[in-house]
């Protein structure tokens, strides 16, 4: 098990970027880590993952925008989400581990493929 911790939310406007960070409590080179996001009376969503190689997949809903990236010598995840728009407001999560998870797929891995999960940060763009 690993406690994640995530950190960079924060209220911005139309257009603008942020970078979340999610601290890692251990040595978690193997993982396959996952970002989501939720907003109040939806279903969780998938929005980026990265395997231990470093392959990504992304949500379309996302894909252009956002970068996920981690340092593995930091035990660090990172989403960078870039010209934000108002329907990317919601709690952003960081996940571990959906190893076993294929890396070609076209889509990120589903919620129940992970088994830890951060707090989650808040974004909200305002338009």
């Amino acid at each position: 098990q690993v406690q994640l911790a995530e950190f960079g939310g924060g209220s911005v406007q139309v257009g603008e970027s942020l970078t979340l960070s999610c601290n890692a409590s251990k040595y978690y080179e193997a993982y396959f880590m996952g970002w989501f996001r939720q907003t109040s009376g939806k279903k969780r969503e998938a929005v980026a993952s990265i395997d231990s190689d470093g392959n990504t997949i992304y949500a379309p809903s996302v894909k252009g925008r956002a970068t996920v990236s981690r340092d593995d010598a930091k035990n660090v995840l990172y989403l960078q989400l870039n010209n934000l728009k108002p329907e990317d407001t919601a709690i952003y999560y960081c996940a571990a581990d959906a190893s076993g998870f294929c890396s070609n797929s076209p889509t990120p891995p589903p919620p129940d493929w992970y088994t830890d999960w951060g707090q989650g940060t808040q974004i909200t763009v305002a338009s």
